[in-house]
Formats: C-alpha cells, sequence, structure tokens
C-alpha cells in the first residue's frame, strides 16, 4: 500500500488580496507536490481560508457585511487566483465550515479529557472606547527588551521577544488610539510547558530546517509558557464549549482548519480520516510550508497540541523567506507591492513560478524579484533555451519527415551522458533545492543547443543523401526537449502543457528513458511569447494606483463608519410618561434559593417569592460579581415582575433582577430592612 502524503499550505487570512508573497509559497508547495505526483506519490494538497478572529470581524463591520460573507468572497477569489496560476490543490476549504466548527470543539474536548486544559484569571487590555476586550495585535506600544516602539502586544518584530501584552511600555489601542485599561477575565489556557520534552525530542529526531531548530532552542532556553487559547466576546470565531461568551483564539483554530479540509476530501475519496490522522498509524506523512513569520505557532504550539489531542505530528515543517521587489521590502508607494490578480491581467504565471524556483532553496533567505531580471531571465532561458530547442528543430521535420521522429538517435552515447543528469534533478526537487533543479535543466538546455548548433542539420539538408542524418539529429533534438520539458513540469504546468500538445502525448517521470522513435508528432506553434520591460512598467504604475484607491476607499469606509457611530451615540435616550412608566410591574422579592448554574460561567439561578404565592424561576448573569451565590438568599432584591418570560438553554427565566453597575462593579439593588415581599410602592 503506498502511503498517503499530506502536504498543507498556511492558510490565507481572509480579509484581503492575495499578493506576491502569497504566490512565492504556493509556488514552492505546488511544484514539490506537482514532482511528488510525478514520481507516484499519492499526495492531498490541502489547503483553505482562514476565517476568525478580530481583523475580519472589524472589516466585514466597516464594509457593512457579515463576517461570513465576507470570507466567502475571499475564499472564492482566492480560487480564481489559484486556477490562474496552476496551484493544484486537492481540496481548498474555509475555517468557517459545520465540518471545521465540529473539528475544532472535538479536538478541544479531548486535550480537555487528557488534562491539557488549565483556566485561570488573567488581567487584560480593554478598549474603554470600542467596549472590547483587545487581541494582542491590536495593542501596540515600547518592547520591553530592545525599547524599539510601535511593537505589537504579543511579539517584537524587532529584536523577536515573545513577552505579554501587560508588559508592553506605554500601550495603546490600535483601533482607538487610546490607553486601554486592565481588566480581569477568565480565560482557557493550553498547558504548553507539560509538552517541553516531547517537543524537544521530536525536534532532536526531526529533519527541520536549521534556522527553525535554532529558533526553537532559544524559546526552549527562555522556558515555555502556557498557551492563551480563549478570546473574549465580542469576537468572530468558535465558541468553547460551556463557556459563554468565551471563543477559540484564531492561532488555536487555525492549524486545526488543515485536518478539517483534510477530513472534507476523505469523505470524498471514502478514506478513513481517523485512522489518518491517528498518532498510532505509519500510513501517511504529514508536511506543513509556511512563512518564517508564523514559526513560532508551527513548531511549537501546533506539534504539542497534536501530542495533547493524540494525533499524529508532522514529518517536517518546511519554511521560507519573504519576497522583496528590486532589493526591498515591497512597497505599495513605489508600486512594487503587486496582487497576484494584477500580475495576472499583464503576465503569464509560468514566468513568475520559474523566476521563483531559480531563487529557492531549501533555507529560509528572503526571494528578490528583481523585475528587469525577472524579463532578462524569462526571456534568455524560457524562450531562447528551452523554447528555441523545438523551434530549431521542428521546421526541418515537419518540411521533410510529415512530423515523424526517426527510429533512432544520431548520438546514443551523447543522449546517454545528457540522461545522468535526470536522478540528480529529481532529488533536487525532492529537497526543495529548486535553484539547483532549474540551474542542471539549464545546463542541459545549453548541451542541447550547442548539439543542435554543432551538427548543423541546415548544413546536412543541402545534401540529399544525408536524410537519415538529418532526421536522427533532428529527432534527437526534439527528444532533448522532451526531456527538458518534463524535467520542468513542476514547474512551468502551462508551458508543458502546450509541449505536450506539440509532442501528443503526457510526459511522466517514469518516461523520460521511454523514447518514442518511430511517432507521429503535431505541427509546433509557439509556446512563449518575449517579455517586453514596459509590460513591468504597466504592472508597476497599475500597483500604484490600486494601492493608493484602496487607501482611500479605506479611509472613506473608516469615516463613514465612525461617522455613523457618533450619531448613534450622539442619539438621546427617548423621554418617557409617567404612564410609561407605570406599566412596569415592580415587585420587592424575597430570595429563596440561588444557586451557579452548571454549564455557565456567568448565570445565577434564583427563585424568588414576590408575594401572595407568587414564586419565579430568575436567571441573572452577574455569577462574576457573587462568588457565593448562596449568601443571598434571605436577601430583599427588587423584580420587574410583567416582564416576557424568555426560554434560554438552562430553563425558563420569569422576570428581571435589577442590579446597578459603578466603575466595573455590579450590585444587585437591595432592600436593607426585612420587608413581606410585594408590590413596590
Amino acid at each position: 500500500m503506498t502511503k498517503k502524503t499530506l502536504v498543507t499550505v498556511a492558510l490565507p487570512y481572509a480579509n484581503n488580496d492575495l499578493h506576491l508573497g502569497h504566490m512565492l509559497e504556493y509556488t514552492q508547495v505546488d511544484i514539490w507536490v506537482r514532482y511528488l505526483r510525478m514520481i507516484g506519490k499519492d499526495v492531498a494538497f490541502i489547503g483553505g481560508a482562514d476565517a476568525h478572529g478580530t481583523p475580519i470581524m472589524l472589516r466585514s463591520r466597516l464594509l457593512g457585511i457579515t463576517p461570513n460573507k465576507l470570507v466567502e468572497d475571499f475564499r472564492e477569489n482566492y480560487l480564481g487566483i489559484y486556477k490562474d496560476y496552476n496551484i493544484s490543490f486537492d481540496n481548498f476549504s474555509s475555517t468557517e465550515t459545520k465540518v471545521h466548527h465540529d473539528n475544532v470543539q472535538n479536538v478541544y474536548k479531548i486535550l480537555e479529557k487528557n488534562g491539557c486544559i488549565v483556566e485561570e484569571e488573567i488581567e487584560q487590555f480593554y478598549d474603554t472606547v470600542e467596549n472590547m476586550f483587545l487581541p494582542d495585535r491590536y495593542i501596540k506600544g515600547e518592547c520591553p527588551s530592545c525599547h524599539a516602539p510601535d511593537q505589537y502586544g504579543d511579539n517584537c518584530e524587532v529584536c523577536s521577544s515573545i513577552y505579554s501584552p501587560v508588559d508592553l511600555i506605554n500601550p495603546y489601542s490600535v483601533l482607538s488610539k487610546s490607553k486601554p485599561e486592565l481588566r480581569k477575565s477568565v480565560h482557557q489556557f493550553f498547558d504548553l510547558p507539560k509538552f517541553d520534552q516531547r517537543l524537544q525530542q521530536w525536534l532532536s529526531d526531526s529533519n527541520i530546517q536549521p534556522e527553525i531548530a535554532n529558533k526553537m532552542k532559544e524559546w526552549f532556553d527562555q522556558g515555555l509558557q502556557k498557551w492563551d487559547i480563549s478570546r473574549d466576546a465580542p469576537y468572530f470565531g468558535i465558541e468553547v464549549p460551556n463557556k459563554d461568551g468565551k471563543y477559540f483564539y484564531v492561532w488555536l483554530d487555525a492549524p486545526i482548519g488543515y485536518f478539517s479540509s483534510f477530513k472534507e476530501y476523505c469523505e470524498e475519496k471514502g478514506l478513513d480520516y481517523n485512522h489518518l490522522i491517528s498518532a498510532d498509524n505509519d500510513d501517511m506523512e504529514m508536511y506543513h510550508f509556511i512563512g518564517k513569520d508564523i514559526i513560532y505557532f508551527h513548531s511549537l504550539f501546533w506539534p504539542a497540541l497534536l501530542m495533547g489531542a493524540n494525533y499524529r505530528l508532522p514529518n517536517n515543517i518546511f519554511a521560507h523567506g519573504y519576497v522583496t521587489v528590486n532589493g526591498v521590502k515591497m512597497s505599495k508607494s513605489r508600486g512594487t507591492f503587486i496582487k497576484a490578480k494584477t500580475w495576472i491581467k499583464h503576465l503569464d504565471s509560468d514566468s513568475l513560478r520559474y523566476y521563483y524556483a531559480a531563487k529557492l532553496n531549501p533555507s529560509i533567505s528572503d526571494v528578490d524579484l528583481n523585475l528587469e531580471d525577472f524579463v532578462s531571465r524569462t526571456n534568455s532561458d524560457i524562450v531562447n533555451k528551452y523554447v528555441n530547442i523545438a523551434s530549431r528543430a521542428s521546421s526541418f521535420l515537419a518540411k521533410q519527415f510529415d512530423n515523424r521522429l526517426a527510429l533512432d538517435l544520431d548520438e546514443p552515447l551523447t543522449y546517454q551522458a545528457f540522461t545522468t543528469k535526470f536522478e540528480e534533478i529529481g532529488k533536487a526537487y525532492e529537497t526543495l533545492n529548486y535553484s539547483k533543479a532549474i540551474r542542471e535543466i539549464s545546463a542541459l538546455a545549453d548541451e542541447a543547443n550547442r548539439y543542435f548548433t554543432e551538427r548543423a542539420p541546415w548544413v546536412i539538408a543541402k545534401d540529399p543523401n544525408r536524410e537519415k542524418e538529418l532526421h536522427q539529429v533532428c529527432t534527437q533534438t526534439i527528444f532533448y526537449f522532451r526531456a527538458i520539458m518534463t524535467l520542468l513540469k513542476p514547474v512551468v504546468p502551462e508551458i508543458v502543457k502546450k509541449a505536450e500538445d506539440f509532442l501528443g502525448e503526457t510526459l511522466t517521470w517514469n518516461g523520460l528513458n521511454k523514447l518514442p522513435f518511430g511517432k507521429h508528432i503535431n505541427q509546433f506553434t509557439p509556446l512563449f511569447t518575449r517579455l517586453e520591460k514596459s509590460t513591468l512598467d504597466q504592472l508597476v504604475e497599475e500597483s500604484k494606483t490600486e494601492a493608493a484607491q484602496e487607501m482611500a476607499l479605506n479611509e472613506k469606509l473608516q469615516k463613514d463608519f465612525d461617522s455613523k457611530n457618533a450619531k448613534e451615540q450622539k442619539e438621546e435616550v427617548p423621554v418617557i410618561t409617567i404612564d410609561d412608566f407605570t406599566k412596569v410591574d415592580l415587585r420587592l422579592g424575597l430570595v429563596l434559593e440561588c444557586s451557579a448554574v452548571e454549564g455557565s460561567n456567568k448565570l445565577l439561578r434564583f427563585k424568588v417569592d414576590l408575594g401572595n404565592g407568587d414564586v419565579r424561576n430568575i436567571f441573572s448573569g452577574i455569577s462574576q460579581f457573587y462568588k457565593n451565590p448562596e449568601e443571598l438568599v434571605g436577601t430583599n432584591v427588587v423584580v420587574v415582575a410583567n416582564l416576557l418570560p424568555r426560554k434560554m438553554k438552562f430553563g425558563v427565566s420569569e422576570g428581571m433582577i435589577l442590579s446597578a453597575e459603578v466603575d466595573g462593579n455590579l450590585s444587585l439593588l437591595t432592600v436593607k430592612d426585612t420587608l413581606s415581599p410585594g408590590k413596590v410602592a
């Protein structure tokens, strides 16, 4: 039985367009996946849109649509981009599916059962203007380690220190620019230190990139901390089971999305999902491709979570660097922050895939897209080297041999020497050393072109007695082209598809040394068009315009939203008459029973006597302010008695007990004297 190979790519966050940085990662993975398929591996290439978190919640609010609508729109947008760039996903899902919601909650329950979850009260920053607890990325301040300004609440981008938001110096809210205040909240934590030794053992057993291994060793030396995996409402995400108002932090939820998307794939293919992901089976390998900015989550939290849930661990995690353009960070003002959809309007995807491949290797170094060099390399390699081989030989085959290949080679030993590089190129693909693969393929193309030039078929064609020799030379040249197209198939699938149409066959790795002597091929048509620098200039200008328009739109959306909010806040509370007030039936009630509600972290259940035999069951969300609810028994409280009963998860609430909140502390409205229950005058 062939092992299943599960390959995943980081989930794009569904609140913005894909850009050329994203396409580097997808290209790196897709080349690897295509190569594995060519050599007979059973691959499932899995992806999905990362659908949860505060940024999506806030972006949808600005646009005036639901978060679900925003996510689905971007997912559809991504699918179109992947098709344009020939990214060959086997399943691309979203973390906003029922399969995923159920999967996350199930994983959490397993972790809870296995003693991996602890509950602690923490102090957390709260934006009093926006009325919400702030996620780490919505708090900025001075790094407590290197004192760099404007660093995020979870880690410093300057010195790579990891810390708690409360450690920031002079913190401020990214949303309102106000100084947040600390408020207490009960959160769920994943007990990461529990897995310290197992993680270190996994690291020593793995073949992980040296840069990742060294960074992990630093984190171990610093000491692992418990991982806060819950967030307070309002939050767009998946609810924590039996924890009212608590949602899973997006980084707990998102990686499980790999398995959720894989589960959909398994259901479609009739595969045993639970068996394949179990730690107890050896029928599947699993590999993750990520950017170097999210190493922390994938090399520590994710493997530890898998250990806690008794799921299989990744065989390896491959990280890559960022994309720079013309030697510097992508810039909207310079027009070098280029969206994937903008690129494809002006240029093809294969040339970008080829250029990225020529620079990618197993390290996590950044990849520079030099636009001038891109034009030069594309024309010199794809047009002048690879395509040129076929175009030079095909005219002779068409004119003199009816597009039929010869029955033998001109120089068999020369061709045999040419084939000795195939295995080395395959190994380069397997080890993600694409730049080496491209160098070797380019060198083979040089050999093929040199062979054709040295054999000079235009000279041979002048001698009728050398017709067989001419046929053999042109056939051998086509076989060079055929081999090179096969070797390039993982990198430039669109060009190779046209080459396959010309050759009249599907190119396979196993077919590299099975030469189709005597085969009838098709009429050659151009496979690729030369690039002009002016096209790149147009691309840059359009990217500048897009960036300016996008900035203006965002500013308008924010201005309109702020204006609407301000208007709503200025609206006066409506005035009521005495007649309105007298409709409220206020009763003095005596608390007969009071207890916490099992399964809720905020509700208390009251049994209240309102007099004349009227005993009510009332729920009130005040448990955090009364740790010993039984002490409220015997207390006189004020109850709205004619409120419409409300059916709740835990029963029916038959009224409302009045409370007052001062400086964040809430207290029941009570009467000191012992009075009989009944109507309040």
